[in-house]
């Protein structure tokens, strides 16, 4: 702790001093002539949260975005986040801890082309072309997202867009392309050795000549003020300025509801966007997260769920349960219909109940398996097995637990509902689970799923809601006047408990999810038989 203790004063010693010299050194040979160039930008050009009135002359032109992380994005200043989410979700915790010892380097550097090339070269020598395609795909676009600048954004919509980054092409073009339908993406080049390694030597294209090769005629580009992209100017009809002080400001933020494209799916561990000092304490919290983590659940397993809810709101977890469960516990025949947010559902709906209900599940690692503190039945997604074997559990043991989602979904959104539930159950007892971190996601479609457990236990405060909502008898509602489908019975049902979180419903489904994280259909390998009982997670 001692050692840990002076990094981080070391760290915050070389920030001080980094903000000094990039004030008197660096900054003061170009004072003069940045004020009057920001001075006159903002005077002649409009701002882009001003030109609502004039949008609407640009079609048919061809909007010009001269830097993505200065225009399109408001925050952070720096582009250390972004490089340090590939570092971290590509490639590994040391190439992650070496890229954070080099920051107070690279604050002092700030967006001069040396420090891009020390990020670059630290992050990508020797990763795999393909690990960066899966981080652009699936990580990087929530964080993108979240930091839109709106009004920026307003005027690339629906017209022909080139955006200059200083961004590595490839981290940012996927994005880009799929979300804000940008036409052309002008951007570092990564080298690429053996076809399928990066050196970590990147190299940037003549902007000006690409924006002739590209651009015929009548040209609108957004600027940054604060930056300095003059050359283009000349081949400007209209130019709008982003202003510092307005992409700070909360109007400027994207909410969700005007996102380009809803984020349902997405992947990685990081919860938080890794600045220099949040990932700072990130690293000093994993020896305590570690030990507190492995604590957490062997007092899970050993204690009755009355003594675990008391130790885990002394460790930090938060858990709240609402409804009437001990009443439905008592109940024999019960299905309980949950939303899947982490392969935990099952022990926070046993947690609250008081007691132990069995799960069904497709297929679990075996660490996730021997954590279990309930039996779990593996499903062969064969339906009339499936359904015999549910039959059989319910006429056994009483009660279910299952997940008709067949995955777990990290965003406001439910999946579609898997309808076999509505065929085998006499009572459906439908349970909004909602999970809540703020330093690791305790999900991954790509990642190491054996470790989900976990990581969520590793959290420093993970949090856990368990709605018990009234019950619902399928058989009366298929069988009755209404004369609904299982299906039907099933999207009510998802619907009730998309109303219950203040959720979305959707008609995506495990494979939607795995086709775009992993490039697969997310089915496991099959088992032998007498594997087939201990897991769990999710199900039909």
């Amino acid at each position: 702790m001692v050692l840990l203790k002076l990094a981080l004063r070391w760290q915050l010693t070389c920030y001080k001093l980094a903000k000094k010299l990039l004030g008197h050194v660096f900054l003061h040979k170009t004072t003069t002539s940045t004020q009057r160039s920001a001075s006159g930008l903002q005077t002649v050009y409009p701002s882009v949260t001003e030109c609502s009135s004039s949008i609407s002359n640009l079609e048919g032109q061809t909007i010009v975005c001269d830097d993505f992380h200065d225009t399109l994005l408001r925050a952070p200043d720096s582009l250390f986040p972004y490089f340090m989410l590939v570092a971290f979700e590509g490639g590994s915790l040391l190439r992650a801890l070496l890229l954070l010892a080099l920051s107070p380097a690279l604050c002092l550097l700030g967006k001069h082309e040396f420090g891009v090339r020390i990020m670059a070269f630290v992050t990508f020598c020797g990763l795999r072309t393909g690990d960066l395609r899966l981080v652009a795909r699936t990580v990087l676009p929530k964080f993108f997202l979240e930091n839109l600048h709106l009004q920026a954004c307003e005027v690339l919509k629906g017209r022909r867009a080139v955006v200059l980054t200083t961004f590595p092409r490839l981290m940012v073009e996927g994005f880009l392309k799929e979300y804000l339908e940008v036409g052309e993406v002008v951007g570092a080049e990564l080298q690429v050795v053996k076809g399928c390694y990066f050196t970590g030597v990147i190299s940037w294209p003549n902007k000006q000549r690409a924006l002739r090769d590209m651009v015929q005629a009548d040209v609108a580009i957004v600027n940054v003020s604060n930056v300095h992209h003059h050359h283009h100017h000349l081949l400007a009809k209209e130019i709008y300025v982003v202003r510092e002080e307005e992409s700070r400001s909360e109007s400027s933020k994207m909410p969700r509801s005007k996102y380009p494209k809803p984020l349902v799916f997405h992947d990685g561990r990081l919860a938080f966007l890794p600045t220099p000092c949040e990932m700072m304490a990130f690293f000093m919290w994993i020896p305590m997260a570690i030990p507190l983590a492995v604590f957490r659940i062997a007092m899970g397993i050993v204690f009755p769920y009355k003594m675990t809810i008391f130790i885990a709101a002394v460790t930090g977890i938060r858990f709240r349960a609402a409804g009437d469960g001990k009443a439905n516990g008592e109940k024999k025949g019960v299905v309980y219909v949950c939303t899947h947010r982490t392969l935990l559902d099952p022990v926070m709906l046993c947690s609250a109940l008081e007691k132990t209900v069995p799960a069904v599940t497709y297929s679990l690692s075996r660490v996730s398996e021997a954590l279990a503190p309930m039996r779990t039945v593996r499903l062969t997604r064969d339906r009339g097995r499936d359904a015999a074997t549910m039959r059989r559990l319910l006429a056994v043991e009483g009660g279910l637990v299952v997940c008709p989602e067949g995955t777990t979904c990290r965003e406001p959104y439910l999946l579609r509902f898997s309808p076999l539930f509505a065929e085998v159950a006499e009572e459906v007892v439908p349970v909004a689970l909602d999970a809540r971190v703020g330093m690791l996601y305790a999900t991954t479609a790509s990642g190491h799923k054996w470790l989900d457990p976990v990581v969520f236990m590793m959290d420093p405060t993970p949090g856990y809601e368990v709605h018990i909502l009234p019950p619902v008898r399928p058989r009366e509602m298929t069988t009755g006047e209404e004369g609904w489908s299982a299906a039907e019975v099933a999207n009510r049902i998802q619907k009730q408990l998309a109303e219950k979180l203040g959720f979305q419903c959707t008609s995506l489904t495990r494979r939607d999810k795995y086709m775009m994280l992993a490039g697969n259909e997310g089915v496991a390998a099959p088992m032998h038989r007498r594997e087939h009982e201990k897991q769990p997670t999710n199900s039909h």
